[in-house]
């Protein structure tokens, strides 16, 4: 399954791409007679329906073993962890963000707002706030029948997306991506059937597939219509799978996104921070140069960015490593936990055995799993929005 840290590395390039495109990069007052910065707004809504579902869809196939094993066991790694990465990190985006008033994402200004963050709607940080929520609840309800749990999760993501329930912060995402992590635990065989099948021809047509769904989508206005936008997730995860398995046969590039792929909790945590300084120091100086630096500017200006950002990230998790503040990438207090330099969120620390019995799936294929394994610009029509981080 070296396919799955290829898809984790491109999913965490697609959130930082997003996030450089709707909080830094459309908020800057490029002026241009041409809609360059419409463009990349469009490219980031398109891949809006991907980046999440997917990540939660191969979270949920490394809890598959977990779910089964008793509490004692898996509470700390599975729950406690993610509970208290959220806390720490919530605490460190809150002071940083503060010095940067403007920047736009949800952030708590008193303590009522710290506290509804802590509990009921999370902040940007969202993704290790739902891996907690989604594995207790998986293994609070792990005998209740598969397919109820699914259709039910279902329902939720569809209520959520179609915006019938109320939705503040980033509580949609985690509506929405319940029924992508229980499907990631219970339908495993299949998606890595799936994976084993890809070919060229099959890839052309899981892209074929989004991209006339997208495309039916726009030209009919029913993003919002119930079930459809898990059903475009759902063609999109199909795709994504597809991308990673043929890129992961490609050393050049699929090396390079694996080694991403196994670093994202770093990347997830630290990369907001970052753009919000970066956002305070050149949005400003970039609106005031003359007219073709501006165009120049705005054609790579997020591809940019996001690398930078990225390069950024990286390198203050290893200075933050070096300085022995592991306490902020890991649960500290056991030496089996503190031990692991660079833990990663949704994967097991060990390689796992095939689903259990109880799991909906049929007879899996041999496959390793890897050594480790989450979150509004100008369209054409009415986006599809099932996770975009706010």
């Amino acid at each position: 399954m070296a396919w799955a840290d290829v898809a984790k590395g491109g999913c965490i390039l697609l959130v930082l791409l997003w996030h450089v495109i709707v909080k830094d990069y459309l908020q800057i007052d490029w002026r241009l007679d041409v809609p360059v910065p419409g463009a990349w707004g469009t490219l980031g809504e398109l891949l809006l329906p991907m980046r999440m579902p997917l990540f939660f869809t191969i979270s949920g196939m490394f809890a598959a073993t977990a779910v089964q094993r008793p509490w004692r066991s898996v509470a700390r790694p599975r729950a406690a962890r993610f509970l208290y990465l959220y806390g720490v990190w919530l605490m460190i985006h809150t002071a940083v963000l503060a010095l940067a008033p403007d920047f736009p994402t949800d952030r708590a200004s008193d303590l009522g707002g710290l506290l509804a963050q802590l509990t009921v709607t999370p902040s940007n940080l969202w993704y290790l706030y739902a891996l907690a929520l989604y594995f207790v609840l998986a293994k609070a309800l792990r005998r209740v029948h598969p397919a109820v749990l699914l259709v039910a999760a279902g329902t939720l993501s569809t209520v959520a997306a179609a915006g019938l329930v109320d939705t503040p912060g980033n509580r949609g995402g985690l509506y929405q991506n319940l029924v992508f992590f229980l499907a990631g635990l219970y339908l495993r065989g299949y998606v890595l059937r799936w994976a084993d099948a890809v070919t060229g021809r099959r890839l052309l047509l899981a892209a074929a597939a989004y991209a006339v769904a997208l495309a039916a989508v726009a030209a009919t206005g029913t993003a919002r219509l119930p079930g459809v936008a898990p059903l475009v997730s759902v063609l999109a995860v199909l795709f994504g799978i597809a991308v990673a398995v043929r890129l992961a046969r490609w050393s050049a590039v699929g090396q390079p996104l694996a080694a991403l792929g196994r670093q994202t909790l770093p990347i997830y945590v630290i990369h907001m921070p970052v753009l919000a300084l970066l956002h305070r120091l050149i949005a400003e100086p970039i609106a005031g140069l003359d007219e073709p630096a501006r165009f120049a500017l705005a054609l790579g200006f997020p591809f940019s960015l996001t690398v930078a950002v990225l390069a950024i990230s990286l390198g203050l998790h290893r200075l933050l490593l070096a300085t022995r503040a592991t306490w902020l990438f890991d649960l500290p207090g056991r030496a089996d936990t503190t031990q692991r330099p660079t833990p990663r969120p949704s994967t097991p620390t060990a390689a796992e055995p095939p689903a259990p019995a109880a799991v909906m799936s049929p007879a899996e294929p041999s496959a390793p799993e890897p050594s480790a394994p989450e979150p509004s610009a100008p369209a054409a029509a009415e986006p599809l929005r099932p996770t975009a981080s706010r």
